[in-house]
């Protein structure tokens, strides 16, 4: 199976897989009427078809089946249906910032900023847990900016404009209280039951041994992979952020890092040294990813 998905993807490739998402968020929708949202799932199906074309804007993976099936199967394990708007929201916008950090056009990448600040205020009227977003955004400006003063006040005049605009309609529809969600620094849920994630433990070893690996041999990669490895592991530490400060029970969050773990794994799949431990990562990969849906939707429906 790693043979078949280490196949060059084309031009069909991911379209395909965005009609396989279309049925696995039609699907989970259908199975349970009572919390059919159909917003929700227009922005989920919308942010992570997006995610799709990350994959080829970040360019570490060789433009191969592995990453995208990876992404499908995470998504798959991870989406339960009736997911929460703010989440939903937080993965469109994700997408979108992605796509203009990573866009080859160094003019694009200088003159959005004012439009990504504008996401990202978007994104914490939302979910406000996605505030670590914003140091994501930041650190990518003072480490890649020849301009960083400009480009910062790009950055928070966006903000400023959508914060405006929220605060004036806000005023007219007679909403004058404040609420203590838009403070997201405290109430923290901490994990006290990790019996459902411990079947994701070996992911998670893949992962601490794919990054340990990559510094390993960090003085024999090209400058560019250097650059776009920190750029993803930067972005995936913000979403970490997110998940260990607010997560609690709601595993959903965990689509946050679909992205990065899904290129990560891939890489670290294509790296190891024999082939049967390619064979045998993917197919762990696969079986937690399962055996995760299945106990998420036994504890859900008890």
């Amino acid at each position: 199976m790693f043979r078949l998905l280490s196949k060059e993807s084309n031009i069909f490739s991911v379209p395909v897989y965005i009609g396989i998402l279309l049925l696995i968020v039609i699907g989970f929708n259908f199975l349970d009427f009572n919390t059919l949202d159909i917003v929700s799932a227009i922005v989920t199906f919308a942010g992570v078809a997006l995610g799709y074309f990350c994959f080829n804007a970040i360019a570490l993976n060789y433009q191969t089946h592995l990453p995208l099936f990876l992404y499908t199967a995470v998504i798959f394990a991870l989406y339960p249906g009736d997911l929460d708007i703010g989440i939903a929201v937080s993965l469109f916008t994700n997408s979108i910032i992605l796509l203009l950090l990573t866009d080859t056009d160094m003019s694009v990448r200088k003159n959005s900023y004012i439009l990504i600040g504008a996401i990202l205020a978007v994104n914490f009227i939302f979910l406000p847990t996605t505030w670590p977003m914003c140091f994501f955004v930041i650190m990518h400006i003072i480490g890649t900016s020849d301009r960083i003063g400009l480009h910062f006040f790009r950055l928070f005049f966006g903000i400023f404009l959508i914060a405006i605009s929220y605060f004036g309609i806000a005023y007219f529809l007679g909403m004058n209280s404040w609420n203590p969600d838009y403070f997201p620094f405290r109430n923290f849920k901490p994990m006290t039951d990790f019996s459902t994630l411990l079947i994701l433990l070996p992911i998670l070893l893949m992962l601490i041994y794919a990054v340990l690996d990559h510094f390993n041999h960090y003085n024999k990669k090209s400058p560019t992979s250097k650059f776009k490895y920190t750029f993803l592991l930067v972005f995936m530490l913000a979403q970490l952020i997110t998940i260990i400060l607010y997560m609690g029970k709601t595993y959903e969050y965990l689509l946050l890092v679909a992205l990065p773990v899904s290129i990560i794994l891939s890489r670290m799949l294509k790296f190891l040294p024999r082939y049967w431990m390619r064979e045998l990562g993917l197919w762990l990969v696969i079986i937690c990813l399962v055996l995760f849906k299945l106990a998420s939707f036994y504890h859900f429906n008890i």
